[in-house]
């Protein structure tokens, strides 16, 4: 693990993902192979992941479904061995059967793009383990998503929506606090919707549920680049979001790229820490208090003719 950094306590969770697919838009399959795989995620653990996420079905933009059992095929082994390491690790699913093997072994979070909507066996499953739960924000499944990007105010909609989906989940029988919401960047969303819900965070998490953010490397991050760039090269806006959303105070971050991530979290940790007063040298005596400006007298003369002054407390001016 990394030291001198944030404390772990006082930044958001940093989740490293892992795609084990041969068709991830990130990554171009490169983690498909076992070992490649396990060595990528110990290199995110040692840069500092808290949490290694393994999906084993792409969720790009027209993406295919991908039947259950090769999604476990793919998962279940690096799921299994990197849980032998020590390493924490959620499941990337829509698939409750993928989910419960998952479980078996020992996974901590099921991240659901669907929020329980693709599989109906999910949400009981949740209610059953007891497990944290990742609802994303949802409309249908990557193939036709793009259709589906209508909204009225892209933030007030997905809100909406995300409530009545938690509604859902506690009448099967999910605890509440075990609800980590996320707006589902990318996902049935323009890159102006993804903006907006970015830039106003704060209103999502008055829903009072822990909020996860998943911008790293999509594509609305490559319209800042030139065409031909590599999804790589999105990491520095990445970070960028990273730091913009633990200053919006969510719980939890989905990142490629986890050096960057945590030095942009060290920087606004830092940040916030420079705004506090030095602290004061041991042995010296506490500064006086700062005594409160005198008001100003009122007139006691009632044929003055010059307008009486306020008095504001403390010499501060009224709010």
């Amino acid at each position: 693990m990394v030291s001198g950094r944030v404390p772990p306590s006082r930044r958001p969770v940093i989740i490293g993902i892992l795609n084990v697919t041969p068709d991830s838009f990130s990554d171009g399959g490169r983690y498909h192979d076992f070992d490649n795989a396990l060595d990528h995620a110990t290199r995110l653990v040692e840069t500092g992941a808290d949490l290694i996420d393994v999906g084993g079905e792409s969720t790009r933009p027209g993406a295919e479904r991908v039947p259950a059992k090769k999604e476990q095929g793919r998962v279940l082994p690096v799921i299994r061995e990197l849980i032998d390491r020590g390493i924490r690790v959620s499941i990337d699913t829509m698939n409750a059967s993928t989910a419960a093997a998952a479980l078996d072994l020992g996974v901590v979070l099921v991240n659901d793009v669907s929020g329980g909507l693709a599989d109906k066996a999910m949400p009981r499953l949740i209610a059953e383990s007891g497990i944290d739960f990742v609802a994303m924000h949802w409309r249908g499944h990557s193939k036709n998503m793009t259709q589906l990007a209508t909204y009225n105010d892209v933030v007030r909609d997905v809100r909406n929506e995300l409530k009545h989906r938690v509604a859902a989940l506690i009448v099967a029988g999910v605890d509440p606090a075990k609800v980590i919401l996320d707006p589902g960047l990318g996902f049935a969303k323009t890159s102006a919707h993804n903006w907006q819900l970015l830039g106003r965070l704060r209103e999502l998490e008055t829903l009072g549920h822990r909020v996860l953010i998943g911008a790293s490397r999509k594509r609305f991050l490559g319209e800042l680049l030139p065409e031909d760039a590599p999804t790589s090269d999105r990491d520095p806006a990445t970070s960028t979001i990273s730091a913009l959303a633990a200053e919006s105070g969510v719980w939890g971050l989905r990142v490629h790229d986890v050096a960057g991530t945590l030095a942009a979290l060290e920087v606004w940790y830092r940040w916030n820490n420079g705004r506090m007063p030095a602290p004061r040298p041991l042995g010296t005596s506490a500064p006086p208090p700062k005594l409160p400006a005198p008001s100003l007298p009122t007139p006691s003369s009632p044929t003055q003719s010059s307008p009486t002054p306020s008095s504001p407390s403390n010499g501060r001016k009224q709010q």
